[in-house]
């Protein structure tokens, strides 16, 4: 490799040694406090998710990427993390899970992988609530279960005092070569609320938007904030992502996408693969627009339509319109909570709300999740744009279940992995309508936008 194809880019993982560490506060403070400092951070996330990325987003004033190893593999990892950290004074990556967990018994996905992956340094945050000198051998266990793995130090959050801080101090000294990086003392101000998929979406209540600052304060004056630059400086120069030439597409349809509070899990690559492919994209609020815009076909996200099923069936307008457009044969796209939104009705905590009807069911939330992890979708041959044994690779956590499914449907594709909307299936068929419980990622599924605009392309003409 030639010394022109490689360039410094400074970066630094941060993960924990288990989950509900911290990692998320310290990664959104971090970005806020180096953006403070007129730096431009450039964020990831590790591992599928939509809520974590937002925040980071915010924070960063720079477009969160999530890296993933089951749905995109290490080669395009790498290209993506190069593409985008180029030109960024730091890139932060926040881990899911602890540092060495992971479904492989090798580790070949877990944190400790990415951060090798990346030749990254690690910056360990562990919640030291309710410890003292046990911190050490966490701490020994975490650094020498693999050595590969470069920690640059510590963050100790959740500390109760300034003698708990101290004997926690004597303990590593005495224990553990690690510098301690940062002390966040425990304040629930500073706490982010959490539901089951983490920290509580940011566009759902712009007033958490004031926290970020909040955060961004916190950690610049408890961090070592020049410390961990340095130690992100220090990581070696990375081999820069190839550019492709990208052909300036004139937009050939319009796909109106839902975006407010109650829908906002869209993957930014799979917006971009949709423009690529010719897509114009046009948003629209089921909450709020009592009609739908000037579109040639839908993409209905993901989002948490549970907690706005009042507002969303007071909007008889537009869900009747849709559903004459669906019935008509307009192409739509449906993941998760476009799904649900699609049903006939939407049942929650003992009272069921009127959705939009367009398909066959009804759809009731659930207390614990009904799917969960990583899915593989192998399509059955049957649909808008048929085709038979091609697999996909995405992700599902849904806590709702279908009920009241008519006899006869048929599903787009046969669930390979995962549990879908049907046992062994997934992507239920209503005329010119695919609506599943899989998101799926334009990094594992290269043809979905492709094959959805031609078709789109298609039933316009």
């Amino acid at each position: 490799m030639t010394e022109e194809k490689l360039r410094p880019l400074p970066r630094i993982v941060v993960s924990a040694p288990h989950r509900s560490s911290g990692k998320s506060t310290v990664t959104i403070g971090l970005c806020a406090a180096l953006r403070a400092r007129g730096m431009r951070v450039q964020p990831f996330k590790k591992g599928p998710d939509f809520i974590d990325p937002m925040w980071l987003s915010a924070a960063a004033k720079s477009q969160c990427r999530n890296l993933d190893f089951f749905m995109m593999g290490e080669k395009r990892m790498r290209e993506v993390f190069a593409r985008h950290a180029a030109g960024a004074d730091c890139s932060l990556v926040e881990c899911n899970h602890g540092l060495h967990d992971g479904l492989d018994l090798e580790g070949s996905d877990s944190s400790a992988a990415l951060a090798r992956l990346l030749d990254a340094p690690v910056l360990l945050v562990v919640n030291a609530a309710r410890v003292t000198r046990g911190i050490a051998p966490l701490l020994q266990g975490q650094i020498g279960f693999d050595r590969s793995v470069r920690i640059a130090g510590v963050v100790l959050n959740r500390v109760n005092s300034s003698r708990h801080e101290k004997k926690i101090r004597a303990a590593l000294k005495r224990y553990c070569d690690v510098p301690v990086l940062g002390v966040l003392p425990y304040r629930r101000e500073m706490e982010i609320a959490e539901r089951h998929l983490g920290l509580t979406p940011l566009r759902e209540d712009p007033a958490l938007v004031s926290r970020l600052d909040d955060l961004g304060g916190e950690v610049g004056r408890h961090l070592d904030l020049d410390e961990i630059l340095a130690a992100a400086g220090r990581a070696p120069a990375l081999e820069a992502a190839a550019e492709g030439v990208r052909e300036e597409v004139t937009p050939s349809v319009r796909i109106g996408v839902a975006t407010d509070e109650a829908f906002n899990f869209y993957y930014p690559e799979n917006l971009e693969a949709l423009r690529r492919a010719g897509a114009e994209i046009v948003t629209f609020s089921p909450l709020r627009d009592g009609t739908l815009p000037a579109v040639d076909g839908l993409y209905l996200g993901g989002g948490f339509p549970e907690f706005f099923m009042e507002k969303l069936e007071g909007n008889a307008s537009l869900r009747t319109e849709i559903r004459r457009a669906v019935a008509a044969g307009l192409p739509v796209w449906a993941e998760c909570g476009g799904l649900m939104y699609l049903a006939r009705s939407l049942r929650w905590k003992g009272t069921s709300r009127s959705m939009v009807g367009a398909l066959p069911c009804d759809v009731e939330m659930s207390e614990r999740p009904a799917g969960h992890g990583y899915v593989i979708l192998e399509e059955t041959g049957k649909g808008p744009w048929p085709q038979s044994g091609r697999r996909l690779r995405g992700h599902e956590f849904h806590h709702s279940v279908i009920t009241g499914l008519d006899d006869g449907v048929e599903f787009a594709y046969r669930t390979v992995r995962g549990s879908g909307a049907k046992e062994g299936f997934d992507g239920m068929l209503l005329g010119n309508c695919v609506a599943t419980y899989t998101h799926l990622h334009a990094d594992g599924a290269p043809f979905w936008a492709d094959d959805f605009v031609s078709f789109v392309k298609k039933r316009r003409r």
